[in-house]
């Protein structure tokens, strides 16, 4: 059989496309982090300047972290109103696909989003993206999606029209994405955008206060726990693991979000270098990985549990039980940890 070659259009492509008014329908991944949530929202505000009707569609409920941000109100949660959200995608002229690169991690709208026969555009930062989008650009060399999109409306000469909603926006994606520009992805350019963005005005120490310093009581104590009674070090395999099973998420009554950064906690350990959140959730387990240095998070999670992302930091899923996929995870991990 003969193999067809997958060849995306360039994003400048869709230029002519936005020459005129367009009903555009925005989505990233289910469980949006900053950089979904912040690439989405300043998106849609770039595009309702430039004279569009967007909808902004999450595919779940964002963290509670998140919900200072502008343009929030806008956002529609696919699985709280999924009526309103089909129609707003059936309706659509355009859709952009932020964040992600496989229709699966939007859960819900992964068949929706395959059945659609609008132009599709692709804006994301992971590895490896699947052959399904019309138009687009994918960068795994780019710190975030809101990098991309910072770089989008430059492309398209729109620096002029960013105004401190839009930054604001695109500021907590690279703040985010970069764990406050310490991260090896953060490179020279996302120091410009950076201070490209300050020299608009942009208030970044009330976005770092909004994400970082907003936390519940209960969230706190949850941390504490977390890290007294689920963390295991692995000192001989320079890795570490947190599990948490629904029980643990409800002894502190939980929201959303407050799981977000685990992950990074077990990193700070000296000679840890990978480190592991297992999250037992209603219909599968859920992964987190990150590494520091030379081990690849990447190939591990799309070789051992579903997964991808970037070189230091991806995610998985398993469709074991909680208990076996804790096993399973540690066996791999003695066979394939950091020298």
């Amino acid at each position: 059989m003969e193999r067809v070659l997958y060849i995306m259009k360039p994003i400048q492509d869709i230029f002519p496309l936005l020459q005129s008014p367009k009903k555009i329908f925005i989505t990233t991944h289910h469980k949006p982090d900053g950089d979904a949530i912040g690439s989405m929202l300043g998106m849609a505000r770039y595009l309702t300047l430039k004279g569009h009707h967007v909808t902004p569609v999450a595919p779940s409920e964002l963290p509670d972290f998140l919900a200072w941000m502008p343009g929030v109100s806008t956002l529609i949660n696919y699985e709280e109103y999924p009526v309103i959200a089909q129609q707003a995608l059936n309706d659509a002229d355009l859709i952009f696909c932020l964040d992600f690169n496989d229709f699966s991690r939007t859960k819900h709208l992964e068949t929706p989003l395959a059945e659609a026969t609008q132009p599709k555009i692709l804006i994301d930062h992971h590895l490896f993206p699947k052959p399904v989008w019309d138009y687009g650009v994918s960068l795994p060399e780019k710190s975030s999606t809101c990098e991309m999109v910072y770089d989008y409306i430059n492309l398209a000469g729109d620096n002029d029209i960013i105004d401190l909603d839009i930054a604001a926006c695109l500021y907590t994606g690279l703040m985010t994405d970069t764990g406050s520009f310490k991260f090896p992805i953060t490179t020279a350019g996302a120091h410009t955008m950076a201070a490209n963005l300050k020299r608009l005005g942009l208030d970044h120490t009330r976005i770092h206060e909004e994400v970082y310093d907003s936390w519940s009581e209960g969230r706190m104590r949850f941390l504490g726990y977390v890290l007294i009674e689920k963390m295991e070090v692995f000192h001989k395999y320079n890795s570490a693991l947190i599990a948490l099973s629904r029980k643990d998420l409800s002894l502190f009554k939980s929201q959303n979000g407050d799981t977000e950064g685990l992950v990074n906690y077990p990193l700070s350990i000296s000679g840890i270098k990978f480190a592991t959140l297992i999250t037992e959730r209603q219909d599968e387990v859920k992964m987190s990985f990150r590494s520091k240095g030379s081990f690849d998070v990447s190939t591990f999670a799309r070789h051992y549990f579903d997964g991808g992302g970037h070189y230091n930091a991806s995610g998985g899923r398993s469709k074991q039980s909680f208990a076996d996929t804790i096993a399973y995870f540690k066996k791999v991990m003695f066979e394939n940890h950091p020298l």
